[in-house]
């Protein structure tokens, strides 16, 4: 067995027995409320940005404005987030959170750092520096450089 194929191997095995399992770890304290982590992030940023509008949120996220407006009517929906037309131009809408929405972020933010707490305390900071620098450099080099990985994780979010 070549050195790249063994390296094939690992990379199946960390993705098989780690990777997939660490969406649903990251997702958890969201789920309680019905959310996506993804969904959890938007009503965040609308948290801490009000006023935003959906072509900000897609804008930073880098992502569509179609995949934004899909994770948007889950917030809408649960009541989470409203949308309020701007004075100056009619047709564009700015989002704004409600009580309820401000609750629920809150309670996920809190168990967010918790459960990020506990992570640090077990895997140490040090390390974690290092492996957030490394998937942050394999995200640079490898992800980003790839145009149908771009292509993909558009239509997918």
């Amino acid at each position: 067995m070549t050195e790249d194929e063994y390296l094939l191997d690992q990379a199946i095995d960390v993705y098989l027995s780690g990777l997939k399992g660490l969406e649903a770890f990251i997702s958890e304290p969201s789920a309680e409320f019905a959310l996506s982590f993804e969904q959890y992030l938007i009503l965040r940023s609308i948290t801490k940005q009000p006023g935003i509008k959906l072509m900000d949120i897609a804008r930073q996220r880098k992502v569509t404005r179609s995949a934004v407006s899909r994770q948007l009517k889950v917030l809408l929906g649960n009541g989470y987030v409203t949308q309020k037309r701007d004075p100056a131009d009619r047709r564009r809408q700015a989002l704004v959170v409600t009580p309820a929405g401000k609750t629920v972020e809150q309670r996920i933010t809190a168990n967010v750092k918790k459960r990020f707490k506990k992570w640090v305390a077990i895997y140490g900071s040090e390390r974690g520096q290092m492996l957030l620098d490394l998937l942050a450099d394999f995200n640079k080099q490898i992800l980003q450089n790839n145009p149908g990985s771009n292509k993909e994780s558009k239509q997918n979010d």
